[in-house]
């Protein structure tokens, strides 16, 4: 029996995650594509982008902020920061209102799908 990998498909609401998935609504409707080729290319994508991330960014970058909320749940840390700064490590200050940061183990097996 193959091992079965499952990804995060917290990708899927990137802009680049929700534009994949318009564009393959739209062949879905219109009959382009199954049903079946539909899920292959989403999944395939949540794998591809998951290991694209693990694998090659290594940017660095700080941040603080007032915490407002914070949750764990599936091994999915969620945090809500207000009048959060984000300094990367080339000494670049961004500074927001309003920020929602998710954070998931990259070593979680079977994760959760939703």
């Amino acid at each position: 029996m193959a091992n079965k990998q499952n990804y995060y498909e917290l990708y899927r609401k990137s802009t680049i995650g929700e534009a994949l998935t318009d564009t393959l609504e739209e062949l879905l409707i219109n009959q382009y594509i199954s049903n079946s080729l539909y899920q292959k290319i989403l999944t395939q994508f949540d794998k591809t982008i998951n290991e694209a991330l693990s694998n090659t960014v290594k940017a660095k970058t700080t941040f603080k902020g007032n915490l407002h909320t914070y949750r764990f749940c599936d091994s999915v840390w969620t945090f809500i920061l207000e009048n959060a700064q984000f300094k990367t490590e080339a000494n670049e200050i961004v500074r927001v209102d309003r920020v929602k940061i998710v954070a998931c183990d990259a070593n979680v097996q079977d994760a959760p799908t939703k």
